[in-house]
């Protein structure tokens, strides 16, 4: 039996400012499978998962997530945004009250926490093995985590698919083990995982497949870490735009 796609996309182009910046995009993510973005800066990465996540608009191709065209998606409990934990400034605040802002998408403004969101809460805590850390501040914690924190927090809304931002920067290489080995249990439990990752690494094992980005559209190597994109565009016209890159790579 196929599992059921949770992401589709089909020949999506985006241009910013008159730049083409993805040409000719297409794929998918389905339930249970772990499924990384690889590229370098300015591979198109960043932009890819805010137009998958209808933050911003394509101007050609498709996208679906959860079998609903985007723009018009609105379920977006469904799914669970984790950030590097470097972008998220808390001056105060414990593990819990952050992990807890997960459960806004599920409650009205300014109502306190029910008796099933805080069990919620507590068990999103107890996934990614931090119960015992649950008064303690949030900026009191190491990089790894603050990492399972941001998890949590996204666990808490009960989620289909996880798209996360690099999860293992900022991340000593013993905690980046425990938080693949984590994600790979989230796989596991039947959740769709998008990553976005400059290389592998110890992701390694728990992936399901990786796609590549260079200049904006799929390509099928990867380059080594730190490498420049190499292959020349081969769509020199979209959107009747003339692209800039296209041609200039020797």
């Amino acid at each position: 039996m196929t599992a059921p796609e949770l992401i589709s996309a089909d020949g999506v182009y985006v241009s910013i400012g008159g730049m083409p910046v993805l040409r000719d995009v297409s794929l998918q993510v389905s339930e249970g499978e772990a499924v990384a973005l690889i590229g370098g800066n300015g591979s198109g990465k960043s932009t890819l998962v805010r137009t998958l996540l209808g933050i911003l608009p394509h101007q050609e191709g498709t996208i679906s997530l959860f079998g609903q065209e985007v723009p018009g998606f609105k379920d977006w409990s469904k799914i669970g945004y984790v950030p590097q934990h470097s972008a998220l400034a808390v001056a105060n605040g414990t593990v819990r009250e952050i992990v807890s802002t997960g459960r806004l998408a599920h409650r009205s403004p300014f109502q306190w926490l029910k008796r099933a969101d805080r069990e919620i809460v507590t068990r999103s805590l107890e996934q990614v093995d931090l119960v015992g850390r649950a008064d303690w501040p949030f900026r009191a914690l190491s990089g790894g985590q603050k990492q399972r924190v941001l998890i949590a927090r996204a666990l808490a809304s009960e989620p289909r698919l996880l798209v996360m931002d690099e999860p293992l920067a900022g991340v000593d290489l013993h905690s980046q083990g425990g938080l693949a080995a984590l994600l790979g249990r989230l796989r596991d439990s039947g959740l769709g995982l998008l990553v976005v990752l400059h290389e592998r690494g110890p992701m390694a094992d728990i992936l399901t497949r990786s796609i590549t980005l260079c200049d904006g559209r799929i390509v099928d190597h990867e380059a080594p870490a730190g490498a420049a994109c190499v292959d020349p565009p081969t769509t020199p016209d979209v959107l009747g735009l003339t692209d800039p890159i296209a041609g200039s790579i020797a």
